[in-house]
């Protein structure tokens, strides 16, 4: 029953031992707001919420921090470009995150801090490490000295003589190429905070050093954040908090990206999906599906066929769903522990793509127990499947998802009653033999959208995948 991690900076698979016996603390880089989100940036949210849900129900009291990164380069790029105020967009952009980690089931985290919060604590640690020797101030900025932390590179597995760090516009002062950013220097028309060296702003990297001390200690459990963030941003955070004197994270897990024609989506690549666009078209709980179920460590390339197979895939589990809730005559309630072969998979490094194998054949199952008329297997088996649905954060009948498809329960009355109409013209075809007639009413409800099926109880329909 030990859940096991792939951690990045042991570059193997590790039994996961947390600090606190049944506590777990998460430390996951949350958005930069300079832009609303693509599908590539809500899938790291929703693969930390799959793994906190698991946390969860293996019975750990589980800590999540997704911080807001409301302040850097891009924000006051936009800011000058737009004429409008950096915070203004910081703040319509990370209203834009939030819409989008709750169209698709992300539970909130326990903390959601910005960086812009966080000043006094960032004027902390870079005074600490000034003293200790590892920073440095220069014409009003503070830099990291890279050669001063022995373990510097070591996540990324790279050597420092080799690092080829490009040197940022109007950054002055350095005393090597390599060293990075804790605080920069004020600039005309630039926001800025004082500090005991002077006017600035903070660097990316020292933000969420300080912001994880904050809120979680000197050390915890787990730091998360997409494949892109190993160097230069985990690299830097980890130097300036163990030079701080913190433990600082004791797992580092990563999620891989989306990708479109084979690139990491972007948009300096312009070839985003906007989330918001997105659940125009699709139903969030399918976005969720086909963004959350395959592994967490495995690239997704982005295509409408893929997204529509997941539909074709999540529509199976949830015409079984329905059609017992219909024979039980009411709600099914999740099983308390799920199966052992899901729990099994998702102990083995959140192994989603074996664990929803587990589901589709408790489904097929539940359908064969349906067909044979045994009404208590398939309870049960929608009991389990519910339960393995609620840690994927895919279960239809949670109270998120309900009415979530925009399809409206009065025009669902309104489109039963008319079906209604048609399926008793049908019937009363197949009272009479007229099988040509019953099947070409069946045929032109599927091209209309509807799945027609014949069970003990009569015929029935549901909407079909597009």
């Amino acid at each position: 029953m030990t859940i096991r991690l792939y951690d990045t900076s042991a570059r193997q698979i590790r039994d996961f031992a947390p600090l606190t016996p049944g506590c777990v603390s998460i430390y996951l880089c949350g958005a930069t707001v300079q832009a609303a989100p693509h599908i590539g940036h809500i899938r790291s949210g929703l693969n930390f919420d799959i793994m906190r849900r698991w946390f969860a129900h293996r019975g750990y009291d589980v800590t999540f921090i997704r911080n807001v990164t409301d302040i850097d380069d891009k924000i006051i790029a936009k800011s000058r470009d737009q004429g409008r105020p950096w915070w203004s967009i910081g703040y319509e952009n990370e209203r834009a995150f939030e819409d989008g980690y709750r169209a698709l089931g992300c539970l909130p985290p326990t903390y959601e801090p910005r960086a812009t919060g966080h000043v006094p604590e960032m004027i902390e640690m870079m005074r600490g490490l000034i003293e200790r020797g590892h920073a440095y101030e220069a014409d009003g900025s503070v830099y990291f000295d890279v050669r001063s932390f022995p373990g510097y590179l070591a996540l990324s597995n790279q050597d420092i003589d080799d690092l080829r760090q490009p040197t940022e516009e109007g950054i002055t002062g350095k005393r090597d190429p390599r060293d990075f950013a804790m605080w920069k220097a004020t600039k005309p028309g630039e926001p800025d905070w004082e500090t005991p060296w002077g006017r600035g702003r903070p660097g990316w990297h020292l933000e969420c050093s300080a912001m994880a001390h904050k809120y979680l200690g000197p050390a915890f459990d787990i730091h998360g954040g997409g494949l892109d963030l190993i160097f230069p941003h985990h690299e830097n955070e980890i130097a300036q908090a163990k030079a701080y004197g913190d433990e600082f994270a004791r797992y580092w897990v990563h999620n891989a990206w989306v990708t479109m024609s084979g690139e990491k989506m972007s948009k300096s690549l312009g070839n985003s999906v906007l989330v918001s666009e997105m659940v125009k078209q699709w139903r969030p709980i399918v976005l969720r599906y086909y963004l959350g179920t395959p592994h967490y460590r495995s690239m997704i390339e982005y295509s409408e066929e893929a997204l529509r197979e997941a539909e074709s895939a999540f529509a199976r589990i949830e015409g079984f769903v329905q059609r017992v809730v219909e024979k039980a005559g009411g709600a099914v309630e999740p099983a308390a522990e799920v199966p052992p072969a899901f729990a099994e998979a998702m102990d083995d490094d959140l192994g989603v793509p074996q664990a929803l194998a587990i589901v589709h054949t408790t489904v097929r199952q539940g359908n064969s127990a349906l067909a044979a008329d045994d009404k208590e297997a398939a309870v049960a088996r929608l009991a389990e499947v519910r339960a393995m649905l609620g840690v994927l954060g895919l279960d239809p009948l949670d109270p998120h998802w309900a009415g979530e498809n925009d399809r409206g329960e009065d025009l669902h009355g309104v489109v039963d009653t008319l079906v209604r109409m048609v399926l008793d013209q049908r019937e009363a075809a197949r009272g009479r033999k007229d099988w040509a007639t019953a099947d070409a009413i069946r045929d032109q409800l599927n091209q209309s959208g509807l799945t027609i099926e014949d069970g003990p109880q009569g015929p029935r329909w549901t909407l079909g995948p597009r």
